[in-house]
C-alpha cells in the first residue's frame, strides 16, 4: 500500500483545513487508518484513527471535538477535517495504515502501523 497525504497549508488560528490520504493498491478497507503529526523538535504523536469495518473513530484528547477523521473505502481515501485550528496544531501530518491489530488500544502506537505517507505541512498562524 502506498499512501499520499495532501491538503496541508497555511491557515490562521480558528480556521479549517481538510487533509486527504489517498491509498494505492487493493484492500484499503482492510486497514485501520491513522493520522499522526510531528511538530518541530517534538516526537511524532497520535492524532486520530478510524476502524476499518465499523468506521468508529478515536482521537487524541488535544484534538477531540475539533478534528474529525473519516474514510471513503470506495475512493481508497481517508480524511482529516480540522476545525478551530490553533498555533499548537502546527506540524507535519502523516497518514498511516495498520493491517493487524488485536484491539483499538494499539491504534495510538505509531510503531504498529505498516505503511506511512510522506507527510503534509500544516502551519497555523496566530
Amino acid at each position: 500500500v502506498q499512501l499520499q497525504a495532501s491538503g496541508g497549508g497555511l491557515v490562521q488560528a480558528g480556521g479549517s483545513l481538510r487533509l486527504s490520504c489517498a491509498a494505492s493498491g487493493r484492500s484499503f478497507g482492510n486497514y485501520v487508518m491513522g493520522w499522526f503529526r510531528q511538530a518541530p523538535g517534538k516526537e511524532r504523536e497520535f492524532v486520530a484513527a478510524i476502524n476499518r469495518s465499523t468506521g468508529r473513530a478515536y482521537y487524541a484528547d488535544s484534538v477531540k471535538g475539533r478534528f474529525t477523521i473519516s474514510r471513503d473505502n470506495a475512493k481508497n481515501t481517508a480524511y482529516l477535517q480540522m476545525n478551530s485550528l490553533k498555533p499548537e496544531d502546527t506540524a507535519i501530518y502523516y497518514c498511516a495504515a495498520l493491517r493487524f491489530a488485536l484491539d483499538s488500544g494499539t491504534y495510538h502506537q505509531s510503531g504498529k502501523y505498516d505503511y506511512w505517507g510522506q507527510g503534509t505541512l500544516v502551519t497555523v498562524s496566530s
